[in-house]
């Protein structure tokens, strides 16, 4: 085994785990401004597909335009499970941190790429190609990156605040994609449209960089994870069960991985229809109503929102368990979609706003709970792997091509509800899958020890 953990502030007993709050704190920290980075990079490639579709494809109709825009969007998400494998499978045997380290640094690289790639009419066909390959970068390095950071913080979290603490970590992806937001919507109000598509969309993604450094330096300077820090002592049993991991999880642990990709689906679906696709869907699928700015604007005040009530919501699962939670979410996407996506078809300020918040709670439920639910599907010697590929999996599948798909059906059919139907769609798998899955609000990890942050938890006084 090469990994050598550091123990400082943390100590092991037969029955529990004592890790010291400064730790918790900084572990998390680390874990969401690198979520910070990721999402920023993401977000700024959404709400920039209508102005880079005229960049890469300058030749195509409009609806083409957004395709093949859409299209290389979702390319990325073809290879996260092939991320999520090589990395997922590497941090189970070398470690959580360092691979955390690795995606941070592939993925400000792919997205600094994109923003010095010359345009179509400079280069033809070869700038498309690039920005193809930049994308493949930004997936293969997010496959690993998003279900390390779950295990990252659910393995240091105390059983008792994993809700909480996990919450933080979506937090950090509404923070990187209100950045992405803000910088697109000064952009586009401060530039004219010849200067936006001649340099000004380069701006964002060249931003990537200096996030990308901040991230690192944090990771860097963090401590591996308890639960993992108790594998390496049993050196020998660890090297035997990295020959056969893969194997391992398919066919050890193939019902959780159905679990986790249901749970992810219904998850991701409504995060990508609110992030992705909305921008798209009010500026070019709805009639001009109101500004692009304007829009950005209401997509940032709804993120916003959801920053405030987000680890509340994590909080109150820990409370009272996790399983009320999603399910009162799935429910709610049942019963509310229409509703929403009515509201936001009336095109005016305050009902755009009220689809949009709605939207956006229903999906802070999932981005709440998420992180603590789904690492507490598998166990500690293959729970990064196994994450890691389902997760993944789910989302190539079901999340990256929320706008692909959507432009695709609305187009086919004319029919702009189409965003309601999936997400009641979504609503419905999510229910069935966290119906089936066990509840884990204060249980320890599979395979690990009770963790807490003070003895006084371990005595019950906590």
């Amino acid at each position: 085994m090469s990994a050598e953990v550091p123990t400082e502030n943390r100590t092991t007993h037969s029955s529990s785990t004592i890790v010291a709050p400064s730790l918790v704190k900084r572990a998390v920290t680390a874990a969401a401004v690198g979520n910070v980075t990721e999402w920023f990079d993401f977000g700024v490639f959404a709400y920039m597909a209508v102005t880079i579709g005229k960049v890469f494809y300058p030749d195509s109709s409009p609806t083409a335009q957004l395709l093949a825009t859409f299209g290389t969007f979702a390319a990325a998400f073809l290879v996260r499970p092939l991320g999520g494998v090589f990395f997922g499978l590497l941090g189970d045997r070398i470690g959580r941190t360092r691979v955390l380290s690795t995606t941070m640094i592939l993925m400000a690289v792919g997205t600094f790429c994109i923003g010095i790639i010359p345009s179509y009419s400079t280069i033809g066909i070869a700038a498309p190609m690039l920005l193809l390959i930049a994308r493949l970068v930004q997936g293969f390095s997010t496959g690993g990156e998003y279900g390390g950071a779950m295990t990252f913080i659910a393995e240091y979290a105390p059983d008792r605040r994993r809700g909480f603490l996990g919450s933080w970590l979506e937090f950090g992806t509404l923070v990187g994609y209100i950045l992405g937001a803000v910088v697109v919507m000064t952009l586009s109000a401060a530039l004219s449209e010849a200067d936006l598509l001649s340099w000004g969309w380069r701006i964002p993604f060249l931003i990537s960089g200096p996030l990308g450094i901040v991230g690192l330096y944090l990771r860097m300077k963090l401590e591996e994870t308890p639960a993992f820090a108790k594998l390496v002592e049993e050196a020998d049993q660890k090297e035997q069960h990295a020959k056969k991991a893969i194997r391992t999880i398919f066919a050890q642990h193939w019902p959780a991985m159905l679990q986790c990709g249901g749970l992810v689906l219904v998850f991701n679906v409504t995060n990508y229809m609110l992030t992705s696709y909305m921008p798209t869907y009010l500026s070019d699928v709805l009639p001009p109503s109101i500004g692009e700015t304007e829009s950005y604007l209401l997509q940032i005040a709804v993120m916003g929102i959801m920053l405030i009530v987000i680890t509340f919501i994590g909080r109150f699962s820990d409370r009272i368990g996790r399983k009320p939670v999603v399910l009162s979410g799935c429910i709610a996407l049942a019963v509310l979609s229409v509703p929403s996506v009515l509201l936001i078809q009336q095109n005016t300020t305050g009902t755009v706003f009220t689809g949009l918040l709605i939207m956006g709670l229903m999906l802070v439920v999932f981005s709440a709970t998420m992180p603590s639910i789904l690492p507490a599907l598998f166990p500690t010697d293959v729970r990064q792997g196994a994450l890691s590929i389902s997760f993944n999996t789910s989302v190539s599948l079901f999340g990256g091509t929320v706008a692909s798909v959507m432009t695709a059906l609305i187009a086919t059919t004319g029919d702009v509800m189409w965003p309601a139907w999936y997400l009641m769609g979504a609503g419905v798998i999510g229910a069935i899958s966290m119906w089936f899955t066990k509840e884990s609000a204060n249980q320890p990890l599979p395979g690990s020890p009770a963790a807490v942050e003070e003895p006084a938890e371990k005595s019950g006084r906590y």
